[in-house]
């Protein structure tokens, strides 16, 4: 059910496409009655929008000629949110039949917005990529989320007040590549000057993020969303596990993706299918091993477990639960036809 609020927004849209409204279609467009009607349009006149009140047979509501709604008024955070919100949708599938609203839809937008918050927004739109539909969000602050998308944008070098998952509190430099939304967070990635190396950031664990003077280029054929999914299958763990699966780098990847585990193929000798199963090195880290058996067996493909041993003792377990299911099952139907 449409909350009052909306219905009182789309009352205002009814009538700001022009002509006499009456009560009776009003109420039959808001699915509600004229009572309910005669107290939106209430509203609207405390909001010092200028409905009429036309009297006679063919009365109803009107706004006063010449009235248009005043320009969209967004802070930062609310443009954010909406822009992010349709790129987002349109990239999960949940478009009109044209494939077109989304697109329209920002574009309306971006035309009314200031110039400093459209330029900085287009920052965002332009240096962020996606790597995954998204999962539980963790918020990233639009101050830090704005000034590190310009950065990108234009090359240049910024400063950040960082909190590591173990509390460490820092301020580095960082030539940021590119911004990375991922399974419901948001990362930055880009060189450390001051340790000579690449890192990767999470947004919502930097408090503070400003511009600092020159510039830098960035390397070329430069990839931040695989940088990202690299990382993140290459941080520290507990557990370092290593496995030939025998299947095509797709048949494991469907299960194991990139921000998992690392795919090694066998050098190619020309004559090879990319489609042809072979084994191939499978490595990945875990805090915890015992959501990777029923992950191996989903696959459905023949692998073989180089390290840990105690992997080996949690496959064995899961199918010896397996088959003392089917088998309980099978005697339970033996002796109930």
């Amino acid at each position: 059910m449409a909350r009052p609020t909306a219905h009182v927004l789309t009352l205002l849209e009814l009538l700001q496409s022009g002509g006499t409204r009456t009560v009776a279609e009003l109420a039959d467009r808001l699915g509600v009655d004229g009572r309910t009607v005669r107290r939106y349009v209430q509203h609207l006149i405390d909001l010092d929008v200028p409905v009429e009140s036309v009297r006679g047979r063919y009365g109803g509501y009107r706004l006063a000629a010449g009235y248009r709604l005043p320009p969209l008024m967004l802070n930062d955070d609310e443009a954010l949110a909406v822009l992010l919100g349709l790129i987002a949708s349109r990239r999960a599938g949940l478009l009109t039949t044209t494939g077109t609203a989304s697109e329209t839809a920002a574009a309306k937008i971006r035309r009314v917005l200031p110039e400093r918050l459209a330029r900085g927004l287009d920052a965002v739109l332009d240096s962020l990529a996606f790597t995954a539909p998204p999962g539980e969000a963790t918020a990233a602050e639009t101050a830090v989320v704005l000034p590190i998308a310009d950065a990108v944008r234009h090359h240049r070098p910024i400063s950040i007040r960082y909190t590591a998952a173990d509390g460490r509190r820092s301020e580095r430099t960082l030539h940021p590549y590119g911004l990375v939304a991922h399974n419901g967070r948001w990362y930055v990635t880009g060189a450390d000057p001051g340790i000579g190396e690449d890192r990767t950031f999470r947004l919502d664990r930097i408090e503070h993020a400003r511009t600092l003077p020159g510039s830098f280029e960035p390397p070329d054929g430069l990839d931040p969303a695989q940088r990202v999914l690299s990382g993140l299958a290459n941080a520290p763990y507990r557990h370092e596990v290593i496995l030939r699966i025998q299947g095509t780098v797709e048949q494991i990847r469907a299960r194991l993706p990139a921000s998992v585990a690392i795919v090694e193929e066998p050098p190619s000798t020309g004559d090879t299918d990319p489609g042809t199963e072979r084994w191939l090195r499978v490595e990945l880290r875990a805090e915890r091993l015992d959501w990777l058996p029923p992950v191996l067996a989903s696959l459905d493909r023949p692998f073989v477990i180089e390290r840990p041993d105690d992997l080996r003792g949690l496959v064995l377990a899961l199918a010896d639960r397996l088959a003392t299911s089917a088998h309980t099952d099978r005697l339970a139907h033996d002796r109930n036809p």
